[in-house]
């Protein structure tokens, strides 16, 4: 029977996974501290039912058997993070042989298994020394990562083609220092824009740091979170607050990596509310010059927005809820455990707007996914139905194949995740893996999503 959904020659099928939420080890392996593990330490009642990252889901010691997992269910391409805080406790000095090897293990380990490593450099894992210097708002740090980066690309880089300077950038902008999500949770918006930027600064030395060693094939890029801003209406004043949301969301990190310049608009509105971050003036040639190969896309629920109902409070934090108002869509299909909408479509405007507006850079889908609690409840016969994934794929996948059809340059497909793992301060209460894992005992087990997904990847379609 002919493929409905053909995608094309060595598209990438795989999935993605975080250092913190699956290697566990926390305190092994002369490993440092990072931001997790010292905030689960100090307010482990904020972490679901107070797991902590110190075990999750034990890649570090199951690697082995992971990866042959991995093969088993078609996987060609997987991303994972390395741990600053591993690699280099402390974030600066002496590298740690114990973290090379284990990382050496399991780049040779992926390869001898037809799996492409696509290595990612920093996930939301702030070394805790680093932190306690400022983090990202310290220029410190930004160049003790670049200098991080390049002791990667020169431990790694004989076999690893595919890197990433950061995955969802906004989130630790958003998390900690907007909204009380994350570590250290502070609520300040000039303080956010400054980390931010910085970011941006981080990644662009990164690139750098890439484009003077001669990694052949090699490509860098960065992997963003990218969530489309639809307006209730076509009256103007929602179609101003989609403008605004998207400017702060998606186009502050994506402008500049793409196009190599922070979006006019955002640096007035900045400016204008005294918002602006400093900077040095050469920043701005180094942001134009390293811009990237290739584009990873998160995608996971759209973003939908209103006009303000009322003014903002003058006496309230800056925030950029200050220019729109969030929108509940009547009849919007969800994903009621974690409250996200699902909204397959979603992944198609974004392919075609880096069609239309950045130049069609080469990119794939780094990360896609539903998390669900109590899968237990779909167990039959030792297995977890979970039909409503292989749904929420195959919803996704049709999307991808249109945008693919119409012309956007789109090379794989990754999962989040390959196996249940650790979610931050939601711990284990969504499961989100192709494979079970019980946190107990650690035994692995398919779910019915792996065996479709291995059909998927054999064929290159379904």
């Amino acid at each position: 029977m002919a493929q409905a959904y053909s995608f094309p020659k060595d598209f990438w099928w795989g999935s993605a996974v975080s250092a913190t939420q699956m290697e566990g080890a926390a305190n092994e392996g002369g490993k440092g501290k990072n931001i997790w593990d010292y905030w689960y330490e100090i307010e482990p009642n904020r972490f679901f039912e107070e797991v902590g990252p110190s075990e999750t889901s034990d890649f570090y010691h199951r690697y082995k058997d992971d990866i042959a997992l991995m093969k088993s269910i078609g996987h060609n391409s997987f991303r994972f993070s390395i741990s600053w805080s591993r690699l280099i406790p402390g974030g600066e000095g002496e590298v740690n042989k114990e973290a090379v090897a284990f990382y050496n293990n399991v780049i040779d380990e992926l390869i001898t298994n037809g799996i492409e490593p696509f290595v990612n450099l920093f996930h939301f894992d702030m070394p805790f020394e680093l932190q306690e210097k400022g983090g990202w708002e310290n220029r410190e740090v930004v160049e003790l990562y670049a200098k991080y980066a390049a002791t990667c690309y020169d431990l790694f880089g004989d076999r690893v083609k595919k890197w990433f300077t950061f995955n969802e950038p906004i989130v630790p902008v958003e998390g900690g220092y907007l909204y009380d999500f994350h570590y250290p949770n502070i609520v300040d918006a000039r303080r956010a824009f400054q980390v931010a930027y910085h970011t941006v600064l981080a990644h662009a030395l990164a690139v750098a740091a890439f484009r003077t060693r001669s990694i052949e094939d090699g490509k860098i890029g960065i992997i963003l979170n990218l969530t489309p801003s639809y307006p209730r209406s076509d009256h103007q004043g929602d179609q101003k607050a989609a403008a605004i949301a998207d400017l702060f969301f998606n186009r502050s990190f994506l402008d500049p990596v793409v196009l190599g310049s922070f979006p006019k608009e955002l640096v007035a509105l900045l400016d204008e509310y005294g918002q602006l971050p400093t900077y040095e003036k050469e920043d701005v040639a180094l942001i134009n010059a390293q811009r990237i190969d290739l584009l990873g896309v998160n995608y996971y629920q759209p973003r939908r927005v209103k006009a303000k109902e009322y003014l903002p409070n003058p006496a309230s934090p800056f925030m950029p809820e200050w220019f729109f108002d969030h929108y509940d869509m009547p009849g919007r299909k969800m994903n009621h455990y974690r409250g996200w909408e699902i909204y397959e479509k979603g992944i198609y405007d974004i392919m075609v707007n880096l069609k239309d507006n950045y130049g069609n850079i080469e990119s794939f889908v780094s990360e896609n996914g539903m998390g669900v609690q109590n899968e237990e409840r779909f167990m039959e016969n030792g297995q977890i139905q979970d039909e409503y994934r292989i749904e929420f794929i195959k919803g996704h996948l049709k999307w991808l194949h249109q945008a693919i059809q119409e012309g956007c340059n789109v090379r794989g497909y990754h999962l989040w995740t390959f196996m249940d793992n650790w979610s931050w301060t939601n711990a284990y209460k969504n499961r989100y893996g192709f494979i079970s894992v019980d946190v107990q005992t650690q035994k692995r087990t398919l779910k019915k999503s792996a065996e479709w997904i291995k059909g998927v990847s054999q064929q290159n379609g379904f």
